[in-house]
């Protein structure tokens, strides 16, 4: 048998960014305490609004399945004696379990036969579970920030005014500080403000749309993506939808409502960032673009009500946006006039980091940087490079940005464009910040992408040489987000660098404001670097083991790393494969510590080792002219002719030979052997059936 399990906690309005995680959280933390504790159920959902979190399951069993547990007791040996009574031992043990010496069984493990006892362990009531656990499971409920109120000790997002639990037709009876369960919940804060009784998920729906509240956040989705595409069709245009600001939008309201409002069509002089971002960011409205793409003087905006009189709510929005629009013109109409290499020297005015000196001395620093990776990229970036990291944050002294924050970057390529700066120097300004979230937008340009990297790789190295290295979860300047982005911007433009060389320049820059010795970062540097690409990889689905082979010997070259981890995976299907890998293994266990050393053919005893060095001769020839053209899959298919007389010497030849002289020779062949295979990766990291 099965009921259906709904429980919604009511709270002042949570923050929209807060919302998602939290019911993704929900579900994943309930499905795991029914899983834990055998409590059978069939689809967990998850609904919120700004005022209230939702769980519910439509299939949850009555009762716990029943659990058999086994308890070993003391070996059969020390639980009898001689004449076969019970010791102290088994008697202790059997009393502890409840059980008579009568009921003890013997279990056979495999270190000998011990005395057990098994029992049955009957189910609880599914209610009376979720009675103790649902206040754990509310007051558990992760969130970027929490809080407490009133005189209480309880934390959450915002205070909780509510608890709707019920399972089937039961309420499920528990309390949270002043706060007792029930059947209740609250319509829409202003237009149905009083409690209703719920019956059921079926009808808490109902319930809840009759008092203005769309609880399933995907509905309200739909709802204002509808609305808002008609009012926009309506004006004779059509939205700019933008995903980040529908899902906050979302959950700010318990009921959209949408409304319409204009503004002066002078302020379209504006840059069209410079709108949006004013639009968007600062009001939460969606602005409306012609056929052409165009901005238009209207927006729409998104009530958590039904305006009475929607002209008078426009009027207030258009109030507002046009207060933000002028100071955005007057800032606009200061900025573009004054140059931006007058603002250069204005950073040195403003400090980075207490421990890594001013915003000047970091544009110098990844100035000198992304000129040494255009002289490795293509030496005829470097004037355009470098113009482009001098003017780089500029922008961060104009007015605009000191007012529109969100406008960095893009004002410096405004104005870039303004003051005649060639093409790919503007867009480069804008571009060195991408990517700025997780799988975004990649710099276009060749001078976005090397000061990126330039000034991404700064921060880096100056960031660890000064200590302030990323812990766990921790990571306030978002390093990781910023070696991900290096990583990206090389495999997209396909650059062939060298990050120990790019980290070496770097901390040259930076050899001043080190506090820690640099070989010493640099190492630590390459490892956090290694680190994301071999995440990155096994996100992508690439093989754990294969990742780590390829790792293992270099991870510095981005480009050849994958390259090298793909080969790897391409070779997993040879017919040598794991034969090969195994002699490998062998060759690498017995070659520990072993520095190498000259091979003299004239000490070879065996015709197994001549065999093998001149296989080893003919195909390590054809193999380094693939791996120096970065044919990997084809050098391993060349290399894999040297597993039979690989095996052939282990069968035919003692390596570790008495005699020191041959004894090295033999391990100095292997070595070679195993250096060639090095250059593509330690295949012996790699599993094998």
């Amino acid at each position: 048998m099965t009921k259906e399990l709904l429980l919604e906690i009511g709270t002042e309005e949570v923050p929209a960014a807060f919302m998602p995680k939290a019911l993704t959280d929900m579900k994943d933390m309930m499905a795991k305490a029914l899983r834990e504790n055998r409590i059978e159920h069939g689809e967990i959902v998850t609904l919120g609004t700004p005022r209230r979190l939702v769980i519910a399951i439509r299939a949850v069993a009555e009762r716990q399945q029943d659990q058999a547990v086994e308890k070993l007791g003391p070996a059969k040996a020390v639980a009898f004696d001689n004449l076969g009574n019970p010791t102290k031992a088994a008697l202790g043990f059997c009393r502890g379990q409840g059980i008579d010496i009568s009921e003890a069984v013997y279990i056979t493990t495999d270190k000998g036969e011990y005395i057990g006892a098994r029992k049955k362990i009957d189910g609880r009531a599914t209610i009376d579970f979720f009675r103790d656990f649902l206040p754990v499971f509310i007051t558990a409920i992760p969130f970027r920030k929490s809080m407490r109120w009133m005189n209480f000790s309880t934390r959450f997002a915002r205070p909780i005014h509510w608890i709707l639990a019920l399972f089937g037709n039961d309420v499920i009876p528990f309390r949270i500080e002043n706060i007792e369960s029930g059947n209740k919940s609250f319509g829409h804060r202003f237009m149905s403000p009083g409690a209703f009784e719920v019956a059921s998920f079926d009808d808490y729906l109902t319930a809840t749309k009759k008092n203005h509240v769309i609880a399933d956040p995907e509905e309200r989705r739909s709802m204002i993506l509808e609305e808002a595409r008609k009012a926009a069709a309506a004006l004779g245009g059509a939205t700019l939808e933008n995903e980040a600001l529908l899902e906050e939008v979302r959950f700010l309201v318990e009921y959209p409502s949408v409304v319409c409002g204009s503004f002066d069509r002078e302020y379209l002089i504006l840059p069209k960032d410079v709108l949006t971002t004013t639009m968007i960011h600062h009001q939460k409205y969606f602005p409306v673009v012609g056929a052409d793409g165009a901005l238009l003087p209207n927006f729409i905006t998104v009530n958590n009500t039904v305006a009475r009189d929607p002209s008078v709510v426009a009027r207030g929005n258009e109030k507002v946006v046009r207060a933000r629009l002028a100071d955005a013109r007057f800032f606009f109409d200061e900025d573009k006039d004054i140059p931006l290499q007058n603002h250069v020297d204005e950073l040195k005015n403003v400090t980075f980091h207490s421990l890594l000196g001013t915003s000047y001395e970091k544009v110098m620093q990844f100035r000198e940087l992304a000129v040494h990776i255009a002289d490795l990229v293509d030496p005829a970036l470097k004037d355009t490079v470098d113009r482009t990291a001098t003017l780089a944050k500029a922008d961060l002294e104009t007015k605009m940005v000191y007012e529109f924050a969100e406008l960095q970057g893009i004002m410096g390529r405004e104005y870039a464009r303004i003051q005649g700066e060639k093409e790919q120097v503007a867009e480069g300004i804008y571009e060195h910040y991408l990517p700025t979230a997780a799988g975004g937008a990649l710099p276009r340009t060749h001078e976005g992408a090397i000061v990126g990297i330039a000034d991404k790789l700064d921060t880096i190295c100056g960031c660890f040489g000064v200590g302030l290295i990323p812990t766990g979860t921790a990571d306030p300047y978002a390093l990781r987000r910023q070696a991900l982005g290096i990583i990206n911007i090389i495999l997209d433009k396909q650059y062939p660098l060298n990050l120990e060389n790019l980290i070496d320049k770097s901390l040259s820059t930076l050899s001043k404001k080190l506090r820690r010795p640099a070989q010493a970062v640099k190492a630590d540097v390459i490892d956090f670097f290694t680190g994301r690409l071999k995440n990155q990889m096994i996100s992508q689905g690439y093989s754990y083991d294969t990742v780590d082979a390829a790792l293992s010997t270099d991870a510095c070259d981005i480009v050849r790393t994958i390259q090298r981890v793909k080969a790897l995976e391409a070779f997993k299907n040879h017919p040598d494969f794991d034969p090969l890998v195994i002699a490998f293994k062998r060759v690498v266990n017995i070659l520990k510590d072993f520095p190498g050393g000259t091979i003299d053919s004239a000490l070879f005893e065996n015709a197994a080792e001549g065999d093998l060095y001149e296989t080893f001769r003919a195909v390590s020839r054809k193999a380094e002219k693939f791996i120096d053209s970065d044919a990997f899959v084809e050098a391993l298919s060349e290399m894999a002719q040297l597993r039979k007389p690989v095996d052939a010497f282990f069968d035919s030849v003692l390596v570790m030979d008495k005699d020191g002289k041959v004894r090295e020779n033999r391990l100095s062949l292997l070595k070679e052997i195993s250096n060639l295979f090095f250059r593509i990766g330690d295949i012996s990291k790699i599993v094998t059936e």
